[in-house]
């Protein structure tokens, strides 16, 4: 799951003088001021920006599932007088948080 819009950090190297930003598997790379080579955008940069911007759209939009997942989970449950909606509904919230894991 992507935690950044490429957006925010196109917008943080261009007022940082960061060019050329691209994505190579999970991190995000650009060429810093006056260099040769690209670097990793700096954690620190990342973190400030996921503290400033909140969840990425696409982090909304799985959060989004989960809680409708769990209400139609529980409204199912009652209807059917049954338990196993709302385990599915867990199964399914747990891959979501899983995968918005940092690690």
């Amino acid at each position: 799951m992507n935690k950044y819009c490429t957006e925010w950090i196109q917008e943080w190297c261009l007022q940082n003088g960061w060019t050329d930003l691209f994505q190579e598997r999970r991190e995000y790379w650009a060429f810093p001021p006056h260099a040769v080579m690209p670097l990793p955008i700096p954690t620190e940069a990342l973190l400030s920006i996921k503290a400033e911007k909140g969840f990425s759209p696409q982090e909304r939009l799985w959060l989004s599932a989960a809680w409708a997942g769990a209400v139609i989970s529980a409204g199912l449950g009652v209807y059917f007088q049954s338990p196993m909606p709302l385990v599915a509904a867990f199964a399914f919230c747990a891959v979501i948080f899983g995968l918005m894991d940092d690690e």
